[in-house]
């Protein structure tokens, strides 16, 4: 296993009463189930008093668990004869009952287990939040949800691909889940919320987006409001929530993430043409090994979907150790801290859908947390 340090946070260790905190899919994910169980080994330093549901095929668990001894104090294993491959259409996946990732879910729609963590394929485990742990009652849509880096530290995205046609009170609410997960997962207390547009002015955008602005400048949540913000506005850190349907969230996702990729190999291009660029390298290393740091995909590993009735975390399925660890931190940081129950608390103060919004009175405690 790698050696590296877990990150220390300042969430309360509380799983649930008479449960298991998360369910975690074994099975899935390009190097399952050891990368899994390595990234349990370095979870288990920081949550030393949650229970985890590891489910997958029992005997090899079990011999891996043997060599972990941090996973296997905080693990109990549930036994699932399938495993879901990556390219398993979602229609298909939900016929696999027994299933590594069906039978973690399910754990969640039963009330043991507060959460999931997969790293197994995107569209099933979509598929399955949605069809088995099913939405809040006050949500319409679900949401995908990441975190990334900017310049003045870490901001949320979402929609990122669950929803590719939005309308305003879909990002209505997707801002008042945006909020509760800024909350919940970065520690803001008043986490600034911004609608993405082709503009910031009050007149860009399409009516869908601007009727949104307005609907929000009604809501509890309008003190925290920013307006609209642009792509670059993502990166500069200009709000810690950025809003926006499920196609352009996914497309922004994917070219940030090709920008990085750019950057790293430019600089490598940079840093290799010459004996003195060699030496620059040198003399610029300390400085550059903290960039990586900074930039490390793994330091964001663990995209939720949001506004369901658990949590429901998925982690990149070529991930590590620390990257899984990241993405079991992310879940547990949306327990400890109990996402939901913001979530419905800012939505009981909207209008029902469909009825026009009326200037709501924040209730006490509501903008405090």
């Amino acid at each position: 296993m790698s050696q590296v340090t877990l990150p220390q946070g300042s969430a309360p260790q509380q799983p649930p009463a008479g449960g298991f905190a998360l369910a975690i899919d074994a099975m899935g994910g390009d190097h399952a189930p050891e990368s899994v169980l390595d990234g349990l080994e370095l979870a288990a330093e920081r949550h030393p008093k949650a229970r985890f549901l590891l489910v997958g095929d029992e005997a090899r668990l079990g011999a891996l668990l043997a060599r972990r001894p941090k996973a296997a104090r905080v693990c109990a294993i549930r036994h699932a004869p399938e495993s879901i491959p990556g390219d398993m259409k979602p229609t298909a996946a939900l016929r696999v009952r027994n299933s590594s990732m069906r039978i973690a879910i399910d754990a969640v729609a039963a009330g043991e287990a507060a959460g999931v963590v997969s790293a197994g394929n995107t569209g099933a485990l979509m598929a399955l939040g949605k069809i088995v742990v099913k939405a809040l009652p006050e949500v319409d849509r679900p949401a995908l949800a990441a975190i990334g880096p900017s310049a003045r530290g870490d901001v949320v995205l979402l929609d990122l691909g669950a929803n590719i046609v939005c309308d305003p009170r879909n990002l209505v609410e997707f801002a008042v889940m945006g909020d509760a997960f800024a909350r919940a997962v970065l520690g803001l207390t008043k986490p600034s919320i911004g609608l993405l547009n082709v503009g910031s002015e009050e007149l860009k955008g399409d009516d869908r987006v601007r009727q949104a602005a307005e609907m929000l400048r009604e809501t509890v949540l309008a003190p925290n409001f920013h307006g609209f913000v642009e792509g670059h506005d993502i990166t500069a850190g200009t709000v810690d929530v950025v809003v926006t349907d499920g196609f352009t969230g996914n497309v922004a996702l994917k070219t940030g993430e090709g920008a990085f990729k750019l950057v790293g190999t430019l600089l490598k291009q940079v840093f290799t043409s010459s004996l003195a660029a060699k030496l620059g390298y040198l003399l610029a290393r300390p400085a550059l090994d903290r960039l990586r740091e900074w930039m490390d995909p793994r330091r964001y590993n663990g995209a939720v979907l949001i506004g369901l009735n658990g949590v429901v975390v998925k982690s990149h399925g070529g991930t590590d150790a620390l990257g899984f660890a990241h993405a079991v931190d992310v879940a547990m940081d949306m327990v400890n801290h109990r996402f939901n129950d913001r979530i419905r608390e800012v939505l009981a103060t909207l209008p029902p859908r469909g009825k026009p919004a009326v200037a709501a009175a924040a209730e006490p405690g509501v903008n405090a947390r």
